[in-house]
Formats: C-alpha cells, sequence, structure tokens
C-alpha cells in the first residue's frame, strides 16, 4: 500500500482551490499527492462468463457502497455503448469487465441491487450501462453532490484533489476504449477512476450534511434513479452544427438528407459520424446545392472523397432537391410550452415582468443556498410557471406547479416563496 493509499481514509474534506470553505472559512494547503497506481495493482480484465460469474460472486459478497464507471468510445464508435466497465467494492476490491466479450451484465447488476452505486455524472453512464443490463436502484453521483455544495469545479479529477487531496492522471480520458487489447497505462487509469470513488462519496456527504443538504441531495439521487429511458430525440438532424445558416426549406431538406445518409453509413460501419462526414461539409452542401458530383467535389469537406461516395452523397442532394413542397421541412423546430424569452415582451409583456423577476429571485436565492441556479430549479419549469402562472397565485397553487413539472419537495419548498412573489407582478 502506498502513502497516498494509507492516507486516503483518514483525510477529512479539503478546500485546495475551489471547495467550499468552512464555517470558520479556513482551507487546507498542503500539496496534493499523485495517485499512480490501484492499491491491489491493474486487475486482469474479465473476458468470458467464468470469471463475470467469480467476479459477480465476490461484489455480492462485498459490503458497503459499489463504485461504478463505463468507458466509451465516443468520438470513434457509432453509438454510446460501453467498452470497459470499472467497479470497485470493500471486501470485493476493483474488477475492469470487457462489456463487448461478456455483453450482459444483468447478472451482475441484479447481484448488485440492494447495493448503493457511486456514479460521477451519472446521467452519461446510465445509458450505456442500462444496455448491458446494469440498473441502481440507489446511487450516490458524486458530480451532482459536488454542484450541490457548492464546488466550483465539479469534474472527478478537480473534486477528488480538492475534496480528497489526490491527483488523477487524466491524459486517457478521450481515447478509443474500442482498442482491443486495451494498453496498460489506459486500464490502470480505468481503474484509479474507481479508486477513492467511495472516499469520495463519504466526504461528500459529511460535507452535504453540514450544509443541512442532504436530504436534497437525496431527493435528487432518486430521481435519476428512477428516470425512465429519455425518449429518442425528434428531428435530431437539426442538431447539426452551423444549422443557423441554412434558411431555405429545400437547403434544410438537403441538410437532412445529408445527415441521414451519413448516418446510416456510420452505424453499418461502426464509426463516429463525424468521421464518415463532417457537420460543416453537410452545411456547405446544403448552402451550395451542387448540381452534379462534380460540383459537390469542390466543396469543402467534399474535395478527398473517392468517386463512389461523391456519387453517393450526390444523391442524398438530389433526393432533397425532388421532393415536393409538402414534403420540405419547415424552419425551426414546434416548440412546446412558452414561446422563447427573447419574445415575451412583445408577446405578453406582463409574462416578461414575472419572468424577469423571477430570475432575479431564483439567481439571488441560488447565490445564498452556493449552488448552480439550474440544480436549484430547471430554468424551464421557471419559465412555464411564468408564462401559465396558477391562479390564484399562492403558495399551495405555485407549489403544486412546480411538482406537476417534475420539481423535488426539497425545490419547492425552496423556490415556491421566490415565484409568489415574482408571479404577483402582472397576474390579473
Amino acid at each position: 500500500m502506498t502513502d497516498a493509499h494509507e492516507t486516503a481514509a483518514d483525510r477529512s474534506l479539503r478546500t485546495t482551490g475551489g471547495a467550499p470553505p468552512d464555517d470558520a472559512g479556513s482551507s487546507a494547503t498542503e500539496a496534493p499527492i499523485p495517485l499512480l497506481e490501484p492499491r491491489e495493482g491493474i486487475p486482469s480484465v474479465i473476458t468470458d462468463e467464468a470469471a463475470l460469474a467469480e467476479v459477480t460472486a465476490a461484489f455480492a459478497a462485498g459490503s458497503g457502497p459499489v463504485a461504478v464507471d463505463a468507458e466509451r468510445a465516443s468520438g470513434y464508435r457509432y453509438g454510446q455503448r460501453a467498452y470497459l466497465v470499472q467497479l470497485r467494492r470493500e471486501g470485493a476490491g476493483t474488477a475492469l469487465i470487457d462489456p463487448v466479450a461478456c455483453p450482459d451484465l444483468s447478472g451482475l447488476g441484479e447481484a448488485l441491487s440492494g447495493a448503493e452505486w457511486v456514479l460521477h455524472a451519472a446521467t452519461q453512464d446510465l445509458p450505456c450501462l442500462r444496455e448491458i443490463g446494469m440498473v441502481p436502484t440507489l446511487l450516490f453521483d458524486t458530480e451532482l453532490a459536488g454542484r450541490l455544495a457548492g464546488f466550483p469545479r465539479v469534474g472527478l479529477g478537480a473534486m477528488v484533489e480538492n475534496v480528497l487531496g489526490f491527483v488523477l492522471e487524466k491524459g486517457h480520458s478521450a481515447v478509443d476504449w474500442s482498442t482491443r487489447p486495451l494498453p496498460e497505462p489506459w486500464l490502470r487509469y480505468a481503474a484509479l477512476d474507481v479508486e477513492l470513488l467511495v472516499d469520495l462519496r463519504d466526504a461528500l456527504e459529511k460535507e452535504l450534511d453540514r450544509q443541512g443538504k442532504l436530504e436534497w441531495a437525496r431527493q435528487e439521487f432518486d430521481a435519476i434513479a428512477s428516470a425512465p429511458p429519455p425518449e429518442p430525440r425528434k428531428d435530431p438532424w437539426r442538431r447539426t452544427s452551423g444549422m443557423h445558416k441554412v434558411r431555405r426549406r429545400r437547403q434544410l431538406a438537403v441538410v437532412r438528407e445529408l445527415w441521414q445518409t451519413r448516418d446510416r453509413i456510420a452505424q453499418r460501419r461502426d464509426v463516429s459520424p463525424g468521421k464518415v462526414l463532417g457537420d460543416a461539409a453537410i452545411v456547405e452542401a446544403a448552402l451550395a446545392m451542387p448540381a452534379n458530383a462534380y460540383a459537390l467535389a469542390a466543396l469543402n469537406g467534399f474535395g478527398r472523397v473517392n468517386r463512389r461516395q461523391l456519387e453517393q452523397w450526390q444523391a442524398a442532394v438530389d433526393r432533397a432537391k425532388g421532393l415536393p413542397e409538402s414534403q420540405l421541412p419547415q424552419p425551426g423546430q414546434p416548440v412546446a410550452g412558452p414561446p422563447p424569452p427573447r419574445a415575451w415582451a412583445d408577446k405578453d409583456p406582463a409574462a416578461a415582468a414575472r419572468l424577469s423577476a423571477a430570475r432575479a429571485g431564483v439567481s439571488a436565492l441560488a447565490e445564498r443556498l452556493a449552488m448552480p441556479q439550474e440544480n436549484l430549479i430547471a430554468p424551464d419549469t421557471v419559465r412555464r410557471v411564468c408564462w401559465e402562472p396558477p391562479k390564484p397565485v399562492d403558495a399551495e397553487s405555485v407549489g403544486a406547479a412546480l411538482a406537476g413539472h417534475g420539481a423535488r419537495p426539497w425545490q419547492v419548498e425552496q423556490v415556491t416563496p421566490v415565484l409568489v412573489a415574482a408571479l404577483a407582478q402582472g397576474v390579473s
């Protein structure tokens, strides 16, 4: 065991360059300690069912929370599947599992169903974990805990350094985790990501309790664990970077056709769509509306594309050109709920006044509570309540409106008085 590991359990909450100060305003100043090796060394990657069964039994027999992390290959592969899963639990040590070789981890997930899962930025990893059968019923999100506690920097490395006093090497966060075999330095990095996650959880729990926010955090964690999978995004092609330049409906149709063609190719090849064709090239083709493959080849992004691929992209452009008017996409997306706030002053000056007062009140409250405004209450919730206030405007009706939009009980309790005062402006 290294000196770093020997002191990990003894360190209390630190405030080295970014943690909330204690009541006396003091902060620790000792230099952070580099964390270079997992305490039991780098475990072998689990790649077969027999080894997976042993790990499942070991983790089921372990005690306390289980640290969980997953590595994806964003920017390299199609989709957001997991290419490595890391776990650590008292009594079981650390495990690295290859979900390509072992695609069904539902048995492991069930074995851990009664344990609290500790994740950092849980909403990023839960979708890919769900795909392989790992779904927590109880969780602790160390990133969200850091936000609620008022830490300005909530990345895992910053949190481990500021709270526990150790430096994690983060050089492999954006590598291609679909690579096989995975290099040893990457595996070391992956194992260290869960090495102190439970220690971080314990320290943050104490800090949240000290600030009187622990119950708030638990409500947030429960909401994440119980949330259903998100609905597929409607018209995802509209998120093409540079879309603001595309104005005409026929040009929008070109973007749609090229985006959908690219997506099919990327899925078939299992590569990131950006590696097939860049967003900038799609927008360039939509604006230029090339007449043929030769004209397309002259555009930025298409110059090095071979003849067969050029014809493929030009065919997509031609399909968009040939669509009847009735099948062309409309500019912009239908927006459910209130209009964009910039239009409120013209559409409903009283609503604009309510929103201005509500934003000022929420901002002041968030500052007093030392947390980001978006964690205090979702901005969309504030807009919806301000656009269509309940009647009569009182604590009961406003609280019910907030709850109806998904606000947690602690948020309702904190925000209701602020919104009642704001909504009193301009309500007839």
